[in-house]
């Protein structure tokens, strides 16, 4: 990396660069602009009134001021003799250079000859006419300062810009070098030139994912794991003994989960499903065959309401076999802990389920061969590997209910096998979702009512702990009081959120389950794996302040059974976007479908949480829109690694791709 030096700038400015992840020249210009001012003579049109304008101005500038806040305004006129009203806010240190005659250029929005400004330079507009590029910056710099460190980088680091890019792949997609796409995303002269610039990038963004995605599964495919043999009889015994019949896509799973075991080969592998459609049970098929073969297995659960929940499952599952089943989580007593670490180490436990006491250093495992982690976004690279370290050429399963597309899946988790559930078990009824147009629950509370009176169970659930000054929306605290003293002596209401305590929240959802309370209000908190057959209504206030995956991971805890379920979807927005993003939960029940609909509406981020899913945060592309670009990026990488493999081609990329596995411990598990 060149030294940031070089820049010749201030002890200030360069801390100001440091709090922006700016250390190097090569990350200066690695800091793209987030957009740019096209700036060329712009009338308003129909479909918008944006206006970019030269004139004169015709008279004195008048000011009014509110406190801090100011407005100026003044007439002005084009070179068309056309005269305009112009009003902006806040700006009034322009007013010593607002006199009459003088010539400037307005950007604003216009309507009926009035100007509503956004800003005002004191220049012709053929001086500023062009593409101008606009920096994230931090206080403390400005977009000036920061175009001619971006300036003087080049100027040091000119001719010495290495494309990543293979070159037989850059002829192959008719792309520019790499030197001249960062040139042209930091000073276009067209928007083509952007548009040359993104596409390089992109690509090499994708290219350098996939590649290290490609590697790490080249390497798990070199390692040797051990081939579990087992009695496949006894375990499909056990199969046909379980509670449900299994679906198509409960079938495929195992069967692709069970070959892996049987496999050498370590098994690494993301398995995706619906909410409510069987990962468990799948899960469980797995850890018996683990059983089957004289290994122990593991099940890691994000928090001790789930893992609870997980061994009740399973211990129901195995009650006519002979597995021991043991609960491990934070809030046991020492003394109890102390046991099962005793139990575990000796091989007297065969499935241990739990949060991440799973991976403390006092839990050692006599034989540990499968380790299953369920909502594996919510756990760090570093545990999972903790968990996974904890036995010999461990086979290692993810299950999550976010879906995503299987494609989308396959890019995304490029390193693992991906295995999907989409049909949903026999008998399971959609929930009759209705959005209301509502802040209160006045509107359905006859419902309520009647479905408590024959003895059904519902979950309230709001976006807030607390009352908020700051956002204005229902608070969980605030609804239960008030439904408590609604429904008192007649229901009891219980709040959950995730400001408690482990052991508060584990007596509340235990009461819940009792029907010991039958109005549950809560924060998302229940949104992961809480299963109460008997509560099959749910009204979620505020809706529209929910992404629509989670909604549809909310509305999942209820018609857990064979009753049929409902959710309400309260909200007051009058936003046109939230007002359709409701009305489309309405009608669609597949979460494949909304987690589509909810990427292309707010963007993978949002919905997969980057930092949280161990998903790569990219620069310039974008998953969802840039997909094409991903996927001749992925059958590219394949091919490099295959070239390496097997020709020794391509070795200084494969340096770099070692390098930035060290470098970036998001791509490694």
């Amino acid at each position: 990396m060149t030294d940031i030096k070089l820049l010749k700038t201030t002890e200030k400015r360069y801390q100001v660069l440091e709090t922006m992840n700016i250390t190097s020249l090569e990350d200066v210009l690695n800091h793209y602009p987030y957009r740019y001012d096209i700036i060329e003579e712009t009338y308003p049109n129909d479909e918008d009134d944006k206006i970019i304008i030269e004139a004169t101005i015709i008279s004195p500038t008048k000011i009014f001021f509110k406190g801090k806040m100011s407005r100026m305004s003044f007439m002005v006129e084009d070179h068309y003799l056309h005269q305009y009203q112009v009003t902006i806010f806040n700006r009034h240190f322009l007013r010593q250079y607002l006199k009459m005659s003088t010539t400037i250029t307005i950007i604003g929005k216009c309507q009926n000859d009035k100007i509503t400004a956004t800003d005002i330079k004191i220049k012709p507009l053929s001086e500023l006419y062009g593409i101008h590029p606009i920096y994230s910056i931090k206080e403390g710099m400005t977009q000036k300062a920061f175009q001619q460190y971006v300036k003087k980088a080049f100027q040091h680091l000119k001719g010495q810009i290495i494309s990543y890019v293979p070159e037989e792949y850059i002829i192959k997609h008719q792309l520019i070098h790499k030197e001249s796409a960062l040139y042209n995303i930091h000073f276009p002269e067209t928007q083509n030139d952007i548009k040359q610039a993104l596409r390089y990038l992109k690509y090499e963004e994708f290219l350098k994912f996939q590649l290290t995605m490609q590697f790490i599964k080249q390497q798990r495919n070199q390692e040797t794991g051990i081939a579990k043999s087992f009695d496949t009889m006894k375990l499909q015994d056990f199969i046909l003994a379980l509670p449900y019949q299994l679906t198509k896509d409960q079938q495929t799973s195992i069967k692709e989960i069970i070959e892996d075991l049987k496999s050498s080969q370590m098994m690494y592998r993301f398995l995706q499903g619906d909410v409510g459609s069987g990962k468990t049970v799948v899960s469980s098929v797995a850890l018996y065959a683990n059983y089957l073969a004289g290994y122990q297995g593991a099940l890691m659960a994000p928090t001790e309401i789930l893992a609870a929940q997980h061994y009740a499952t399973l211990c129901d599952f195995f009650k006519a076999t002979d597995v021991k089943i043991a609960l491990l989580t934070g809030s046991l007593s020492m003394k109890e802990k102390n046991q099962l670490y005793e139990q575990i180490s000796h091989h007297e436990i065969d499935i241990v389920v739990g949060t991440h006491a799973l991976f403390q250093k006092k839990v050692e495992y006599a034989s540990l061969g499968f380790v299953i982690t369920d909502e594996q976004h919510r756990f760090g690279v570093e545990q999972r590997k903790a968990l996974k370290n904890k036995g010999k050429q461990v086979d290692f399963l993810i299950m999550s209910a976010t879906p995503i597309p299987r494609t989308l899946a396959i890019s995304m988790y490029g390193d693992m096998d991906v295995s999907t559930i989409k049909t949903m078990p026999v008998g399971r009824k959609p929930v009759i979702t209705k959005y209301m147009k509502s802040s209160s629950m006045k509107p359905i509370l006859k419902q309520l009512k009647d479905y408590l009176a024959i003895g059904g169970q519902c979950y309230v659930i709001c976006p807030l702990v607390e009352d908020s000054e700051a956002i204005e929306a229902k608070s969980a605290s605030q609804i239960a009081t008030a439904m408590q003293q609604y429904f008192k002596n007649q229901y009891q209401v219980g709040l959950l959120h995730g400001q408690m305590k482990d052991e508060e929240k584990e007596k509340i959802m235990q009461a819940f389950q009792k029907n010991e309370i039958q109005i549950l209000v809560s924060t998302t908190v229940v949104e992961v794996g809480v299963d109460v057959k008997n509560a099959n209504m749910m009204v979620i206030y505020n809706a529209e302040r929910f992404g629509m995956s989670q909604l549809h991971q909310l509305r999942g805890r209820v018609g857990r059974g064979s009753q049929q379920a409902y959710c309400y979807l309260m909200s007051s927005s009058t936003s046109k976007e939230a007002i359709e993003r409701l009305k489309y939960m309405e009608k669609s029940h597949d979460g494949f479908e909304i987690s589509m609909y909810d990427l292309q509406m707010r963007g993978p981020g949002e919905v997969l949480g980057n930092k949280q899913s161990g998903l790569p945060t990219f620069l310039v592309a974008d998953v969802l829109k840039d997909f094409p670009i991903l996927s001749v990026a992925r059958e590219d990488a394949m091919k490099i690694i295959d070239d390496y493999l097997h020709q020794g081609g391509y070795l200084h990329f494969m340096n770099q791709i070692k390098e930035s596995l060290k470098e970036n411990n998001q791509y490694v598990d």
